[in-house]
């Protein structure tokens, strides 16, 4: 007896694929077996990048509140020591908007902690 092959489920199994890998280049797009290749690899990529992307936001916090700091006269490392102390519960992505968008208000924060 000859074997069965359930074509409908293969050929949405192969369509799934196909629809996410619309918008590739090239037999990436069109050949299921590339596509599938491909596919695979991006959603390992955006698996991988959903966590890398919160370590890029933080260090260009950072360097945006090193920048404010950087032009009071003080450096990033003493500007986060004396928040702390003085019990100033700002987060670094709040403290480089501040830094950005109102740098008045972060001048007076940092003569506010440094005396």
């Amino acid at each position: 007896m000859p074997r069965s092959v359930n074509s409908v489920s293969s050929k949405n199994r192969r369509k799934k694929i196909l629809k996410q890998a619309k918008g590739y280049w090239g037999r990436r797009k069109n050949v299921f077996t590339v596509a599938k290749n491909a596919v695979e690899k991006a959603l390992s990529y955006s698996y991988r990048d959903r966590k890398a992307k919160k370590r890029v936001f933080r260090s260009l916090w950072i360097q945006r509140i090193n920048a404010g700091c950087r032009a009071n006269g003080i450096s990033y490392s003493k500007f986060i020591n004396l928040i702390n102390k003085s019990d100033i519960k700002l987060n670094r992505k709040t403290l480089a908007d501040m830094a950005m968008n109102n740098p008045e208000e972060f001048n007076d924060l940092v003569k506010q902690i440094n005396s």
